[in-house]
């Protein structure tokens, strides 16, 4: 696992000195340069360790608003503190094709793909051959088709580029959605085939089940259901991978059940007996390569700053507040609610079985706050609900609504952010989450199936899908009859919340308008038109592309 934290670090070294053509005919030996950084294994395997770290980039650490703009503005969360293009509270304004929030992800993405190219570029002119060749073509290729679907699915079509590029370019021109599918499929169809089985992994490499639950998802956003049920069998079926359905891990003798154990700290990696796992992101605290730091919020994933509530300023009619902050316990940490839950998502998607779904238990989805402020005798410990707020106590709002655990590690923060451990009083510095994070997770995989099934017209087999992910969560069966699509984007909010990339999956489905324009999924989403499926062409892409038209998505 160590492997995957290192870091590509590649000097360039240019030198203007006057030369004889035999010094400059020379092979380089003692300096990197582009001749000799692509010759050995070690060379292409350093630069697949930097795809792995170009990924958690974009989606998990890049800073502390980018990597939420694949949840902000949807049907799942609402901005806290709307102020500016970030966090989608005014689409007019946060879709602006030239705010540079947007541009960042399109940079991100292209890079990725740089990278990939580079690799598969320079492949075949170095010492790498056979196995060892496919592998490394397979790694780069299953990284390019995943930036590419993220960017088609954000974009629609865009510019295919697929050789590396060593000098200047300003013609660039988009291919359609279509073409980009096509070409995504290639390259995951690839990295299945050469990709190593789950099981002869490390924790946090990618593998052969990673690019088929990919495939079947890129497969329903292409229209073709049959493959994506074949596809998707393939990782369902595969006998290292199980739902988890009984509790493990770090802290599986504490109160709790067996959703919430899949996201305490140490348990997300298949080591720690967690066959659900498909591709976990990896984070380490002071560690080369790990990302995050035991003292500081900088490198960390910081859902915990967004999505819990900002429970310092829950003030009582008496003019009390009764919570000491940032505390961590159940309360969220250094919490500032900003990622708010919409109501559709705290209660809508529950009322069939509001009490026996195991996701919506007070370990998993929090509504019963605890006063924990010693300070406060009149009111400590005693309990506070979402449900029945006190008089004079608004719900939602950015300092009390319901949220889910996972964005959190009650009594589990590293040492090095407690101010006093006994009373698990948080210094200024905390605010991560600090556990690996899920890309892909078998419950998702059946959900992608049940997709399939619909849009194939198979609604029993959907259904029989959708209850197996149902079951493990104590919930009731559903009918076939009640399977359609908005259906199985309630039950993926139900099972991955905000651990789901959720702008990717609505936008895959041209449904981020329909899904967010009703003012009971999400309050605050002001000006958005169904144009606002896609995201705007960066217009500084647009300007810098002299010599050829890069053509702007309808509507802006």
């Amino acid at each position: 696992m160590k492997n995957l934290y290192k870091i590509l670090m590649c000097t360039v070294l240019l030198s203007t000195i006057s030369c004889k053509k035999t010094f400059l005919d020379e092979k380089p030996l003692d300096f990197a340069s582009t001749v000799n950084s692509f010759s050995t294994l070690k060379d292409f395997n350093a630069s697949v360790y930097n795809l792995y770290n170009l990924v958690r980039t974009e989606f998990y650490t890049y800073d502390e608003q980018s990597p939420f703009d694949y949840i902000y503005g949807l049907d799942l969360v609402y901005d806290g503190q709307p102020s500016g293009p970030q966090r989608f509270s005014d689409y007019a304004v946060s879709t602006n094709p030239s705010n540079g929030y947007l541009t960042i992800h399109w940079t991100n993405l292209y890079k990725i793909i740089s990278e990939a190219n580079t690799i598969l570029n320079r492949l075949p002119s170095s010492s790498v051959t056979g196995a060892d060749a496919n592998l490394v073509q397979a790694n780069a290729r299953f990284f390019r088709g995943f930036a590419y679907r993220t960017l088609a699915y954000l974009y629609g079509g865009v510019p295919l580029v697929l050789n590396e590029v060593t000098s200047p370019k300003t013609d660039f021109v988009r291919a359609s959605q279509a073409d980009v599918y096509k070409q995504v499929i290639d390259d995951l169809m690839f990295a299945a085939a050469n990709l190593p089985a789950i099981s002869a992994v490390q924790d946090g490499q990618i593998s052969k089940t990673a690019a088929q639950h990919l495939l079947a998802e890129v497969y329903l956003a292409a229209g073709q259901f049959n493959n994506a049920v074949t596809t998707a069998n393939l990782v369902i079926d595969d006998g290292n991978m199980a739902l988890m359905k009984t509790r493990f891990g770090s802290q599986s003798a504490d109160p709790g059940d067996v959703y919430w154990d899949l996201f305490r700290p140490k348990n997300q990696n298949r080591s720690s007996g967690n066959k659900e796992a498909i591709w976990v992101i990896q984070f380490e605290n002071d560690v080369p390569g790990g990302s995050s730091s035991a003292t500081s919020i900088n490198g960390s994933y910081r859902l915990e700053r967004q999505h819990a509530p900002l429970i310092r300023d829950l003030t009582l009619s008496d003019g009390a507040k009764p919570f000491l902050w940032p505390v961590s316990d159940y309360t969220g940490g250094r919490g500032i609610g900003w990622a708010i839950s919409t109501r559709y998502f705290t209660n809508s998607i529950w009322t069939s079985d509001f009490s026996n779904d195991m996701r919506n238990s007070n370990y998993n989805f929090v509504r019963t706050f605890t006063y924990n402020d010693p300070a406060k005798p009149a009111y400590f410990g005693q309990t506070v609900s979402t449900e029945n707020p006190p008089p004079g106590v608004i719900v939602p709002s950015r300092a009390f609504y319901a949220y889910q655990s996972k964005c959190t590690t009650p009594g589990k923060h590293p040492d090095g952010l407690f101010i006093n451990k006994s009373t698990l009083l948080l210094s200024s510095a905390a605010g991560g989450t600090y556990c690996n994070q899920y890309m892909f997770r078998l419950a998702e995989t059946y959900l992608i199936r049940a997709e399939a099934y619909l849009g194939a017209g198979l609604l029993e087999n959907a259904a029989k899908d959708i209850n197996v992910v149902r079951a493990r969560a104590n919930a009731s069966p559903i009918l076939s009859s009640a399977v359609n699509i908005n259906y199985i984007l309630d039950e993926r909010m139900r099972e991955l919340g905000v651990e789901e990339k959720r702008r990717l999956t609505l936008a895959r489905l041209n449904l981020v308008y329909d899904r967010t324009v009703n003012v009971a999924h999400n309050p605050v989403a002001a000006n958005i038109k169904p144009t606002n499926n896609l995201w705007p062409i960066p217009q500084s892409e647009i300007e810098r592309n002299k010599d050829a038209k890069l053509i702007q998505n309808p509507g802006y």
